[in-house]
């Protein structure tokens, strides 16, 4: 913490601006916003430049196109693993979570019937329009596809899956899950599977769905393993297979970090008193304290204000 508050009176001194780059996943944009105008009010020097996409493409624009970053923020915390893991990362925070829900529009087909229990039924009805994001570049479309796995079982409905996924056809798939807010609120789209927080920030209805499902509780974690998804692997033209979890928020710093100083400040920022309202505020619960995959591999500024995940 010493080195990121002495790199910031150095900057206040010279009162030469310094760019924090961060690329975020979708879902994070509301929140990141938020932050980033919050860290900029208390250092006057710093610019913050956001950058949103899927998670699964955030990590690659740093892994394949090159692009520098100081923070990458994803909303499965697996993707920093599996596609940065170890040449561009060694370490992730936990600090946050969600719930998949199914938002919708006052002039959506069939929302004055729809339900947590009827929710199948009405988007598998002629002329309705529901879609999600796409599993290869976004945790919330493969979450969308776990959902369904366990919802098939949990309503006791054979071959739901498999009917849920012949009626979302390619025109209703987006690369990013916030994209198709645009849809819903157009008519394009009857029904979208969204994070609560995307939802909410979006002041949209939505329909909550029963935890066995949504992926927000940490106590099914094993009733959600049994739900999978095939999805691009690290290298071109692999594969991989990810179980399903709780939805879970990942955050690093990157190894090639053009200002890994700022970086951590604005890490001490986000995981403290001040960041944890803002994520709060938007919907999107505070995990507290914060959980690192290795807490000996941190930057020292951080390790205070972290717990080891558990084993």
């Amino acid at each position: 913490m010493a080195t990121a508050i002495l790199l910031l009176a150095v900057m206040a001194g010279c009162h030469s601006p310094s760019a924090l780059t961060i690329f975020h996943a979708g879902s994070l944009a509301v929140p990141f916003n938020e932050a980033g105008e919050a860290f900029m009010a208390q250092h006057p020097d710093v610019t913050v430049q956001t950058e949103s996409a899927g998670s699964r493409t955030v990590c690659r624009k740093v892994t394949e196109l090159g692009k520098p970053a100081d923070v990458v923020a994803v909303a499965d915390y697996r993707v920093i693993e599996e596609l940065m893991f170890p040449e561009y990362a060694d370490w992730y925070i936990i600090f946050a979570t969600n719930e998949m829900v199914i938002a919708y529009t006052q002039r959506s087909t069939g929302c004055d019937e729809i339900t947590a229990d009827n929710w199948y039924e009405i988007l598998l009805r002629d002329g309705v329009e529901y879609g999600h994001s796409e599993p290869d570049f976004d945790p919330c479309g493969y979450r969308t596809l776990m959902l369904w796995q366990l919802a098939e079982e949990y309503y006791g409905v054979p071959g739901l899956y498999q009917k849920l996924d012949e009626g979302c056809p390619k025109k209703n798939i987006r690369p990013k899950s916030v994209e198709l807010i645009a849809l819903l609120q157009s008519g394009d789209l009857d029904y979208a599977f969204e994070y609560r927080s995307v939802a909410q920030q979006h002041n949209l209805q939505f329909v909550e769905l029963p935890a066995e499902i949504n992926l927000s509780d940490f106590g099914l974690a094993d009733r959600y393993a049994q739900a999978e998804v095939e999805v691009s692997g690290k290298e071109p033209g692999t594969t991989t297979i990810l179980a399903g979890a709780p939805i879970a928020y990942g955050v690093t710093i990157p190894k090639n970090a053009p200002n890994p100083d700022l970086a951590i400040a604005f890490l001490e920022f986000l995981l403290g008193p001040q960041g944890q309202a803002i994520m709060e505020n938007c919907g999107q619960p505070p995990i507290v304290p914060a959980l690192a995959s290795d807490p000996d591999k941190l930057p020292q500024g951080l390790r205070e204000l972290v717990a080891p995940t558990p084993p």
